[in-house]
């Protein structure tokens, strides 16, 4: 891949006055071939066998981001789901894993480490329900393990049994964690990739080589100040010009993002290949690296208000279109992610009633990932919880697309209250919940069949 010297010099103002990173370097790990199942072997095992593949992860990131110049934020690890690695294991060697785990992150230096997930899109095995119900326990005794649960997919339907479990799992997370944070590091999805680099979701999927570094790339403020620039040019800027510019923007940083993650790879060396790049624009709470900004730029005076759907969808498939004409290796999520509190623009359209949980639900059939990062009163039913995520998991399956929910039940807090989480984690607005019954519904157990639509053998 060869690069000219005027995108070099682009790639340089980009980073240095539109907030242009490298979002995460998230090394995928296989953990299959365990050989016990005892809690010792199995802790023994999941660390060296990280520390073993990427302890050199950020010591190579760091290498590149000096050479280049360009920010990689995170340096983070993906494994196979340990629901796989630990089925038929004694309960207490889940949690044995989940410290192994976190011993890992601390022992190489990265903040985050996710896969412990289970797949249960269509059924849940004994080891399936044990990870499950471990969860709560693994996010109060852990500070970087992610957990992750795909409970629906456009050709199994939804597992409504595990989303009624996870709601409940949701609900005791919250109540003995802090302001509810272990909430934070978990995430449910339907259509969950096998290649997605972005915590708290990632995973090493089964059909993965034995080690791929995926690429998570990133650019709100990039695409913002690009908009902005054309509007100065253009007083009257239509829809095709709009989404060129974005292209053409979307084009430059999965440029960027894949040269950055081959450099990587070719200092670690093998096993270690390249895998995906994922080029999601995912904001942060900083001034100007905000989605909502964007769709402000377009013409609409609060994210959320009437219209954003619509902007949304025209920001989302620019990217894409813009993204896949400059790397082969496209994957992951992809698209625009609206995670509520990381996102300075969508703190202050919740703050104002621009952005509610219905729109925010509206604008999941568009986006990357779905009801990401959304706080909602502490007092709210796991039945309601469990609906909540039951209307994302039925978007992702109807739409064939991917999408999630990480919600944040804040223990103590009511519709409209503020709690800051700091960091990348920003600022919850609590958002109001309908405050009618779902449970009779939910609890009617077992599962919601797969759409028509999925029969395209």
């Amino acid at each position: 891949m060869l690069y000219r010297p005027e995108e070099v010099k682009e790639t340089l103002r980009m980073v240095e006055a539109e907030h242009l990173d490298i979002r995460t370097t998230t090394m995928g790990i296989c953990m299959l071939g365990c050989p016990g199942k005892d809690p010792a072997t199995v802790s023994d095992y999941i660390f060296n066998r990280v520390v073993e593949c990427a302890g050199r992860l950020r010591s190579a990131a760091n290498e590149v981001e000096e050479m280049y110049g360009i920010p990689i934020v995170n340096k983070r690890v993906s494994v196979t789901p340990m629901s796989l690695v630990l089925e038929g294991a004694p309960p207490e060697s889940y949690l044995a894993a989940a410290l192994a785990l976190d011993r890992a992150a601390i022992e190489i230096g990265i903040d985050y480490i996710a896969g412990y997930s289970a797949l249960v899109h269509k059924g849940a095995t004994p080891g399936d329900a044990q990870l499950m119900r471990s969860i709560p326990e693994v996010l109060a005794s852990t500070t970087r393990v992610c957990c992750s649960v795909n409970l629906a997919t456009t050709k199994a339907g939804i597992n409504m049994e595990a989303v009624a479990l996870m709601g409940r799992v949701m609900t005791e997370t919250s109540r003995i964690t802090k302001h509810g944070a272990g909430c934070a590091r978990l995430v449910v999805f339907a259509n969950c990739p096998e290649d997605n680099p972005f915590i708290a979701g990632a995973m090493h999927g089964v059909g993965e080589a034995a080690v791929v570094l995926n690429v998570g790339v990133s650019g709100p403020g990039v695409v913002l100040a690009a908009i902005e620039r054309q509007k100065r040019l253009e007083e009257h800027m239509d829809y095709t010009t709009l989404a060129e510019t974005i292209k053409r923007m979307a084009f430059k940083i999965t440029r960027a993002g894949e040269l950055i993650g081959r450099e990587v790879v070719a200092r670690l060396g093998p096993p270690v290949r390249f895998g995906v790049v994922d080029l999601s624009l995912a904001p942060t709470p900083a001034q100007g690296d905000s989605v909502a900004d964007i769709l402000v730029a377009m013409g609409l005076e609060k994210a959320g208000t009437h219209g954003s759907t619509a902007a949304l969808f025209l920001l989302t498939e620019a990217v894409k279109k813009g993204g896949i004409m400059a790397s082969s290796s496209v994957g992951g999520l992809s698209g625009a992610f609206i995670p509520v509190s990381e996102d300075g623009g969508m703190v202050d359209a919740t703050r104002v009633g621009a952005l509610t949980l219905d729109k925010l639900e509206a604008m999941t059939a568009i986006c990357s990932v779905g009801m990401d990062m959304v706080a909602i009163p502490g007092s709210t039913p796991s039945e309601t919880i469990a609906a909540i995520i039951a209307d994302e998991m039925a978007i992702g399956v109807m739409n064939n697309k991917t999408t999630a929910c990480r919600i944040i039940p804040v223990p103590g807090a009511k519709a409209f209250d503020t709690v800051d989480l700091g960091g990348l984690l920003g600022e919850l607005i609590v958002m109001e919940v309908k405050p009618f019954d779902s449970s009779g519904f939910i609890r009617l157990g077992g599962r919601i069949a797969p759409p028509v639509s999925s029969l395209r053998n």
